[in-house]
């Protein structure tokens, strides 16, 4: 991969990228960024998760002239979620340039809005409805406007929104840079190309950047209070060498991580909050061996070059598919086969579907081990242990206090306490997780299906093959345990104006 370094970006860039973890350009963003600060239009075709809020934030934020008061950027996204999403990202790469970014989207006070205006942001992100009332009310002013950028067009198209990103359109100057981001291409995305774009370059993600051949892909149906428990025990039995958990939100990251040590894992959080020296030295231990879970968000493992994981566990299942892809190839690299398990909450079950359809292939129903199981499998690796360093033969030193065991006890006894001694107990003290909403109910959309049919998933019945999979499979290598939001999640239901549509 290109690093950031390379692709002629300012030093005041770099180190705000280096800040939110960012070390390789991803392919959607190395293609971008390069046009984009050349001035050229672009097309995107990717999908959320591809790391494209950078692609087209970095040009913008190069561009940008903080001492100009008036609105230089104008980004159109189709949900509040993604709006306010895309606008922290933006002012997280703009930092050094203290860029003032602004996001308004419906559901939020309209007065609010407004003044908020008034303090001339450089940047507005907002979704169509709102960007659009702020146009008739004169609240935004887009005569300087030097880029636009419509992010997930299709989406937008999907939702009904393509009459309102017309109408913005041709509001905003003759003379500008468009980009825009489309995972598909139907008709009227590609009329607005060809009707607002000036022989726009196009940057596609190639198919094999979405390949997951390598990695074994189960999932847990569990409610949200036992997720928790239900990792241990995993983590106790499948015994990975280097594990990342990925958690939905900042919170969520923090509280596992926490509660994976009280469980006496090595476990570390990271996260968009944490201070680029912290970030840097919790991934220095975790390439070191000197931790062996990782806890993170979406937005805080992108872009990080991390070899060795065996395996990933979606703590909280991804709300897009591509997040799902970016995630899970953390595992199974140069050739290696590696492990995913995804915990899904039953009123989830319909991201599940689309993740499956998006990959074309199925994820096989895990049965999580109980306590009693766990422990067993706990006895069966005291038992390798002691059978490893028997089979050594470098116990000689050992041998007379062994001798003088043997004349007081039965060498049964001496076998059952030794492994005694090497059983790690079961763990479940009590731990505070705080439960997070369950992700919207969601169908596939046309985008999403690609004419792969999933079956019936009530998570603990029978796979594709017949057949479910046990807790035990799958386990590599020893453990050594030791003794705000990034996601999206509620739909913004506000009405505008006097349309009957909503925006997310």
């Amino acid at each position: 991969m290109t690093k950031f370094s390379e692709l002629n970006i300012s030093e005041t860039t770099q180190n705000a990228l280096l800040r939110m973890g960012f070390e390789e350009a991803t392919p959607i963003q190395e293609g971008t960024i390069t046009f984009g600060m050349e001035g050229r239009d672009v097309i995107g075709q990717a999908q959320t998760g591809t790391g494209k809020t950078a692609a087209f934030g970095i040009p913008i934020i190069e561009k940008l002239d903080p001492k100009s008061q008036a609105v230089q950027a104008l980004v159109i996204a189709p949900t509040r979620e993604l709006a306010i999403q895309v606008s922290e990202e933006i002012y997280k790469v703009g930092f050094g340039s203290r860029a003032k970014v602004l996001s308004v989207y419906g559901g939020q006070e309209i007065g609010r809005q407004i003044r908020a205006l008034r303090n001339n942001p450089n940047i507005v992100v907002g979704t169509p409805g709102r960007i659009l009332d702020h146009i008739n009310r004169k609240t935004l002013k887009l005569d300087n406007v030097q880029t636009l950028v419509l992010d997930e067009a299709d989406e937008m198209l999907n939702m009904g929104f393509i009459e309102d990103i017309n109408t913005i359109l041709a509001a905003v100057p003759a003379e500008r840079q468009t980009l825009l981001f489309s995972a598909t291409m139907p008709a009227p995305i590609r009329k607005i190309a060809e009707t607002f774009m000036k022989t726009p370059e196009i940057v596609k993600i190639k198919s094999k950047e979405m390949t997951v051949e390598n990695i074994e892909q189960f999932f847990v149906k569990s409610h949200e209070r036992e997720k928790f428990d239900v990792l241990s025990r995993l983590l106790n039995v499948q015994q990975p060498e280097l594990a990342i958990v990925f958690g939905r939100t900042k919170r969520r990251v923090d509280e596992l991580a926490h509660a994976l040590s009280i469980r006496g894992y090595m476990a570390e959080g990271i996260h968009g909050d944490l201070t680029q020296a912290k970030r840097m030295s919790v991934l220095r231990q975790f390439k070191d061996n000197k931790i062996d879970v990782l806890v993170a968000t979406d937005v805080a493992a992108r872009g990080l070059d991390i070899s060795g994981v065996t395996h990933v566990y979606n703590f909280d299942i991804p709300q897009d598919p591509e997040s799902y892809v970016h995630r899970i190839g953390r595992t199974g690299r140069a050739g290696k086969s590696g492990m995913a398990v995804t915990f899904v909450t039953p009123r989830e079950m319909g991201y599940l579907r689309i993740v499956e359809e998006t990959t074309k292939k199925r994820m096989t129903p895990l049965r999580p081990p109980t306590s009693d199981e766990a422990l067993l499998e706990q006895k069966k690796i005291a038992v390798d242990a002691l059978t490893e360093a028997i089979e050594q033969n470098n116990s000689e030193d050992y041998t007379g206090l062994a001798a003088q065991l043997l004349e007081k006890f039965d060498p049964k006894d001496i076998v059952a306490a030794a492994l005694r001694s090497l059983t790690k107990d079961v763990d479940e003290t009590p731990v505070n997780i705080t439960e997070e909403r369950p992700l919207p109910s969601r169908k596939p959309s046309s985008r999403d299906r690609g004419g792969y049919k999933g079956g019936n998933r009530s998570g603990g019945g029978r796979s594709q093959g017949g057949r479910s999979r046990s807790f035990s499979g799958g386990g590599t290598g020893g453990s050594r345990r030791s003794g705000g939001r990034e996601g999206g999640g509620r739909r913004d239901g506000a009405s505008r104006r006097s349309s009957s549509r909503s925006e997310k």
